[in-house]
């Protein structure tokens, strides 16, 4: 495949390709930082290669050698958030063909992007420090030189000093531990990749963590406090793989994983392989939120294994998902189930487009990422823009069966590798040969290169729906008089999937009056759940109806937990009630040395605040 232009990545991809690292690192947490030494066995592929470059942000450079001999070499210009190219002259001439090992020394900052490192207090057990990775999209090089673009897999093998009271954990098989040979107080912790992956799913993790078996291939880990509630949540993570490797072939990870972080993780889950990253707030107590480890499981295929080349070609990974997400939702509950979480996925991209504007090329499928921070770009247009066009293709197609077809046998053939939209929608035109004229006839531009909602809505059945779109309209049309007639057995028969669903109905609508939020907590008792997707909408709806009782619930929900899906839309409510607006920034100020670097500088923008000041990045 013709070597690919990355606008996220310096390092030079048409010169070389990495094929496997060696990862030393000794975790320090008294200073913050990873002291490191990779070994990077890169193949070379043009003739004449006498130098080449790879990707660090913040790191401190101390040395570098090629096949033993020390290497020249510099960092370039600092990018605003690219980072510095590593510069390396090699010192001796390769020909295309030839391997090099790479091996430099160096520090992570304690300001590394890919890092959070947690204080005690900031941990469940309250007595020892914690440290995660997030490198997703384009943090890897601040944890270590490489080439940073998911157009290049690499197998890995790493060893981690570790302080020997804690745990550690790659996205890897764990492969033994040690006492460290150099210092008695510590552990060594070792780890293989044998399945080529892109630099973004390198993670770690280090804490006082243990586990529970919860599948013949699967561990729950967390902090002892949570690891119980994990286990319980995560039950069905075996049923739901057989499904995934029913749909879409056999599961090559080996071990999968669940780890569930510290409050303050940004995202619902992370698709590390071997060890899915998991947010506290899916511990609903009920295991109805689990569709987000559905999610990631199916990350295990259409993203790990099948990989976007670029960041521009996102939806490749996360349309894919979602849509085999909800298929195993379609085969676990049933084809209603699936259609109804279509209907919620087509209202959160109505809301991504409504906050970036109709406009904005950032809302076009295959967006243009020149220049453009990937942290900034992302949103749920990826996925459920992706899966969108999927479903609309599946009815074009001749329905799920027919498609799912493709879908598996799109993996197969790009499995261990990375793909473009261009190499995606050849396939497609492939393996459907003989309906070469109705592709002809999709929108192709208006589906991947137009800003705003798709061309086309797909017609999804209602059946589930339809109950809280009823008791949505209820409330809209209720004049004061009629605000007696609701009660608890409103939203007693309705599941939390469809409470979800009506609430995010009433967020699409103007604000309700502060009387009928009222009425609605007396009756329905909703400060009451424990569900996070529950309370974060019921929360929004109170604010825009200006109740004030509201906005310290709303901002504690904000700072508890560090889940941008979460933080960032509350805050913005509570900055938007101009009453509160002050109150919105002042917490934010307040919590942010304690936030997770990528939630800090997003949050800081949403709020207006100069990033310089607000992030001191």
């Amino acid at each position: 495949m013709a070597p690919v232009n990355d606008p996220s990545s310096f390092s030079a991809l048409s010169k070389c390709i990495t094929r496997h690292l060696n990862l030393r690192f000794h975790v320090d947490f008294d200073s913050r930082v990873i002291k490191g030494k990779v070994a990077l066995t890169v193949e070379i592929l043009e003739d004449k290669c006498a130098s080449l470059i790879l990707d660090t942000k913040d790191l401190k450079i101390s040395k570098v050698t090629a096949n033993g001999q020390e290497a020249k070499f510099s960092l370039g210009p600092q990018h605003s958030f690219k980072g510095s190219p590593l510069e390396i002259s090699l010192p001796f001439e390769l020909s295309r063909g030839q391997h090099v090992i790479i091996e430099v020394t160096y520090e992570t900052s304690p300001k590394a992007s890919a890092l959070q490192w947690l204080t005690p207090e900031q941990t469940a057990g309250k007595k020892h420090p914690y440290l995660f990775s997030q490198c997703q999209a384009t943090h890897c090089r601040t944890m270590v030189p490489c080439q940073d673009t998911p157009s290049v897999k690499h197998t890995y093998y790493a060893q981690v000093s570790v302080p020997k009271e804690l745990v550690a954990l790659m996205s890897a098989v764990r492969d033994g531990q040690e006492p460290d040979p150099q210092d008695s107080s510590r552990s060594v912790f070792r780890f293989r990749q044998p399945v080529p992956m892109p630099s973004y799913l390198i993670a770690i993790v280090v804490g006082a963590l243990e586990s529970r078996e919860i599948g013949p291939r699967s561990r729950v880990w967390s902090e002892k406090e949570l690891v119980d509630l994990g286990a319980y949540e995560f039950a069905e993570t075996e049923a739901m793989l057989k499904i995934a490797e029913d749909l879409a072939g056999p599961y090559v990870w080996g071990q999968y994983d669940l780890l569930v972080l510290p409050p303050s993780f940004p995202y619902g889950g992370m698709e590390n392989p071997c060890l899915t990253f998991a947010t506290p707030t899916l511990l609903a107590g009920d295991r109805s939120l689990s569709n987000v480890i559905a999610h990631e499981i199916s990350h295990s295929w259409t993203g790990n294994l099948v990989t976007n080349k670029t960041w521009e070609h996102f939806w490749l990974n996360e349309g894919h998902t979602v849509y085999l997400e909800r298929m195993i939702g379609s085969r676990l509950v049933s084809e209603q189930f699936r259609q109804f979480k279509a209907i919620g996925g087509w209202k959160e991209l109505q809301e991504s487009v409504k906050t970036f504007g109709a406009n904005n090329p950032l809302t076009n499928l295959v967006p243009n990422l020149t220049e453009v921070d990937t942290d900034e770009a992302f949103s749920s247009v990826p996925y459920e823009k992706g899966f969108a066009f999927l479903y609309h293709l599946e009815e074009l197609m001749g329905g799920p069966e027919v498609f799912m077809g493709f879908v598996k046998s799109y993996i197969q053939m790009f499995a261990y590798s990375s793909a473009t939209t261009e190499d995606w929608k050849n396939y497609l035109y492939t393996y459907f040969k003989d309906k070469v004229d109705i592709l002809n006839k999709v929108d192709w531009d208006g589906w991947m290169h137009t800003p705003g909602m798709p061309p086309v809505k797909p017609q999804y059945d209602t059946t589930l729906a339809d109950a809280c779109i009823a008791l949505c309209q209820k409330w809209i049309k209720a004049k004061e008089a009629d605000l007696k007639s609701f009660s608890e057995a409103d939203i007693k028969q309705l599941s939390s999937h469809q409470v979800i669903e009506f609430l995010a109905l009433l967020l699409l609508e103007n604000p309700i009056p502060l009387s009928h939020v009222k009425r609605m907590q007396e009756v329905y008792n909703l400060n009451a759940i424990k569900n996070s997707e529950i309370k974060l909408r019921w929360l929004r709806v109170c604010v825009r109806a200006k109740w004030e009782e509201a906005v310290p619930l709303a901002l504690k929900m904000a700072t508890e937990q560090g889940r941008m899906k979460f933080t960032r839309p509350l805050f913005r409510e509570v900055y938007n009630f101009e009453k509160y607006r002050e109150e919105a920034v002042n917490t934010f100020l307040k919590h942010k040395s304690g936030m997770h670097p990528v939630t800090a500088m997003l949050t800081a923008k949403d709020l207006k605040l100069d990033q310089a000041k607000s992030t001191g990045l």
